[in-house]
């Protein structure tokens, strides 16, 4: 990581991270028959698989369910972050290499990281010569402060993090849908250039070329912004762009004729196509994965139970797997929004009756899975301490005598009922919650279970507190890994109460001032030990407020098939890097 001068200093030792938050078919070209490349279990965790620099094919991905959305500016899933940078380029963005060199930010559509001035509060980046969209434009300034800008617009786009609305000078000005013409008179970011664009923050910030790497700031042509609807076709200044999207079945990517690799060291245009198929059956898609029917499967856990299994039992599957532990904690938020959850006692008698070694086992149990967690906060995130206030390590199964207890606290000795909530497409958060609905219910909690599809789950309902809290949902399945590898980016945006909004929320149920208060302490302390101690401090309160249930701090089990070429276990991503891909 590179070092400044700015007035925060969040470059501190890096771990392994997710951020914030996979079906194919037919004739696939798999680079030709022969023998089988010789390969072992987690080989892809700290080096290249398969190297090759051969191009043509067509490389075949699959997902259950659907992306929040493909539009730079509305997404938040780390793998729909890692998919963008085929078509997108941002300001920044981590090396596409293995090991802990890939936590290293450089400049991706910027020259170089930012140049930080006024104690942090500015930043300032100038952008690489000769970049295109795809219908040959050149790209300039005004295009990344638009894209910047459209952000700010929550009612637009829902999703995403609230970092630039949160941090930059706004004077009141709320994205140019609402306020059409007025983007030149937004003094929160300046394009004194074609080449060079500045960001004005509101206090200082050390860690802004994090928020540089955001997809957000990948430019976005105003004549062709469709607002909600530019989701259909993104504009691309990557190697590879859109051909065809049916909107919860198909994308089909093809080679950008204007994208110049001269301009681009990070990026190399390998695959003559992409093509992603939606909406697949986790089962059936792990079972192409298995078979070479496609080559990756997209998202940020690996295979499901089912294939987790397989994978895990037949040595000759095992050897094309990977298991890398994650900056990624799996969790169930408790809405204080819903009764009885408004007493913190009947919060607590969810933490402690809870079994987290039963989920620990939907996950893949410890070798595949991960660690049964005593906190929220993960062990490779700068400032962990660790804390176990419920009991976990003695009770993995869960401290039923003081979880009755809090229930009488509480007033409700015999229990109560509730609905718990989970994403569709994910296997492991359905069983999540008929582990708790088990669990639970030897103290009298009865979970009512309830199922949303993944692409809407923050826009539409977990993510809605007035959705939320009508249809009762009083525990919500989720998981989170961190936006980047600093507890700033693991902890602002699900227990900050400032960034809670309408809708296309990732802070699901923690509102406490005191932990509003510790953000901002740790974010601007100048001493890392200092800092460090505040984000334990943030861990402890989150804990004592009974708002989160964690259970398990995460790895994934990730399956590579033989035949694919460059891959790697992306220690930024917590999942293979899918910027390097190739068949051939």
């Amino acid at each position: 990581m590179r070092s400044t001068a700015s007035a925060v200093a969040l470059t501190a030792a890096l771990a392994l991270v997710v951020s914030a938050c996979g079906g194919g078919g037919g004739n696939k070209n798999t680079g030709g028959g022969g023998k089988e490349p010789t390969s072992q279990f987690n080989a892809g965790v700290e080096q290249v698989v398969n190297p090759s620099d051969k191009t043509g094919g067509t490389l075949h991905m699959g997902m259950p369910g659907d992306f929040d959305s493909v539009d730079p500016g509305d997404m938040y899933y780390g793998y729909a972050w890692n998919f963008a940078r085929l078509y997108t380029r941002a300001l920044t963005m981590f090396k596409a290499v293995p090991g802990k060199e890939g936590l290293q930010l450089v400049g991706d559509l910027a020259e170089d990281v930012g140049k930080p001035s006024d104690g942090g509060k500015t930043w300032t980046y100038k952008l690489r010569q000769g970049i295109k969209f795809e219908d040959g434009t050149p790209v300039t300034s005004k295009d990344v402060k638009y894209a910047v800008a459209r952000e700010l617009d929550k009612d637009i786009l829902p999703s995403g993090p609230t970092y630039f609305g949160d941090m930059l000078v706004t004077d009141g000005y709320t994205g140019p849908y609402k306020m059409k013409g007025k983007l030149d008179s937004w003094k929160g970011v300046e394009t004194p250039d074609d080449s060079t664009i500045v960001f004005h923050l509101k206090k200082p910030f050390g860690g802004f070329d994090y928020l540089a790497m955001l997809p957000q700031t990948a430019p976005v042509p105003e004549a062709k912004d469709t607002g909600a609807k530019y989701k259909e076709h993104p504009v691309s200044t990557g190697p590879y762009m859109f051909k065809a999207h049916e909107l919860g079945k198909r994308i089909e990517l093809v080679k950008n004729p204007t994208w110049d690799a001269s301009t681009d060291p990070n990026r190399k245009q390998l695959n003559d196509s992409v093509e992603v198929l939606l909406g697949q059956n986790e089962d059936d898609l792990d079972q192409r994965l298995l078979s070479g029917k496609i080559d990756i499967k997209i998202n940020s856990t690996g295979v499901a139970a089912n294939a987790r299994k397989t994978v895990l039992t037949d040595p000759k599957r095992k050897q094309y797997a990977d298991s890398a532990p994650l900056s990624r904690t799996w969790f169930t938020n408790i809405n204080g929004d819903v009764p009885p959850f408004d007493n913190i006692h009947c919060r607590k008698a969810v933490m402690f009756a809870a079994d987290k070694s039963a989920i620990q086992g939907v996950y893949g149990g410890p070798e595949a899975g991960g660690d049964v967690a005593t906190s929220l906060m993960p062990p490779m995130m700068p400032g962990y301490k660790p804390i176990d206030p419920y009991n976990v390590k003695a009770q993995p199964t869960g401290d039923i005598e003081n979880a009755k207890k809090e229930l009488q606290a509480c007033g409700q000795p015999n229990g109560f009922s509730t609905t718990i909530s989970f994403r569709n497409e994910r296997s492991a958060e359905k069983q999540t919650a008929e582990a708790l609905q088990q669990s639970l219910g030897r103290v009298g909690i009865k979970l009512e279970l309830k199922g949303f599809p993944q692409g809407d789950y923050f826009k539409l309902y977990a993510g809605k507190p007035d959705y939320a809290k009508k249809n009762g949902l009083g525990l919500m399945v989720y998981g989170w890994g961190a936006d980047w590898p600093e507890s700033f980016g693991f902890f602002q945006q699900i227990v900050d109460s400032r960034v809670i909004r309408a809708a296309g929320n990732t802070n699901l149920s923690v509102k406490d001032p005191e932990i509003d208060k510790l953000v901002d302490q740790a974010a601007a302390e100048l001493d890392e030990t200092k800092r460090n101690d505040t984000w334990a401090q943030v861990d402890a309160k989150v804990m004592d407020d009974a708002f989160i249930l964690p259970y398990v701090w995460a790895h994934g089990l990730f399956y590579r098939p033989p035949t694919v070429k460059n891959i790697f276990v992306s220690q930024n991503w917590g999942m293979y890097e899918f910027l390097t891909l190739g068949t051939q």
